[in-house]
């Protein structure tokens, strides 16, 4: 199974207009395009009964400390944890692309709503649910897509995995509010193949 991409270039940078950050020279980081790119796959297995799609980005801070202060810069070697971007499950078996812009196009302010997504599939929850809930402004649940926008003083560069799933089950039994640790969890044991595509993203104007 193949996965390709109009916008992500495996290894390279990822297109600002899909990432919900960018760098702002007066004030460190500014809100970018935040589409979703566009996705295509082929060679699915005989067999395959559904796709779960799963974005996620391994690079994030394990503690905040030192995150978006002034005077200071994320270590390389602080531990790093799991952040997830996008998470869509039952994309029913015949789809065989994602088009950009259809599940995120801009930044929405307090999240997307869960439930089916114009790009095919169930969204789940990403992240930014966790990183705003302290933000009168933009505290939410945020299904569906939302991009990169790694810490602006981090001192290393982010990896993003996109990974496509064919599954042997029609449907992975979620709904609501699941995550990408909880889509990860329904489709062990039914995964058939996989693909992945990995793009990269920095905000941090020393390392560009």
């Amino acid at each position: 199974m193949k996965l390709t991409s109009d916008q992500i270039k495996d290894n390279r940078p990822i297109p600002v207009t899909n990432a919900f950050g960018k760098h702002d020279k007066n004030s460190h980081v500014a809100l970018a395009g935040n589409q979703n790119p566009g996705l295509s796959w082929d060679d699915a297995p005989e067999g395959t009964r559904s796709f779960v799609l799963i974005c996620h980005d391994p690079d994030v801070p394990g503690k905040p400390d030192d995150v978006n202060q002034e005077g200071r810069e994320v270590p390389a070697d602080l531990p790093r944890v799991d952040f997830y971007h996008w998470v869509l499950v039952d994309i029913p078996a015949n789809q065989r692309q994602i088009a950009a812009a259809a599940d995120a196009d801009g930044v929405t302010a307090k999240g997307k709503p869960g439930g089916p997504s114009p790009a095919g599939g169930i969204r789940g929850i990403n992240n930014y649910t966790d990183w705003f809930a302290g933000d009168a402004d933009m505290a939410g649940d945020y299904y569906g897509y939302d991009g990169p926008c790694p810490p602006w003083n981090d001192s290393i560069v982010h990896h993003y995995y996109f990974t496509l799933y064919a599954l042997d089950i029609e449907g992975c039994g979620l709904s609501g509010r699941f995550g990408g640790p909880e889509a990860l969890a329904a489709i062990e044991g039914h995964v058939l193949a996989s693909a992945s595509l990995t793009g990269t993203y920095i905000i941090n104007p020393r390392l560009t």
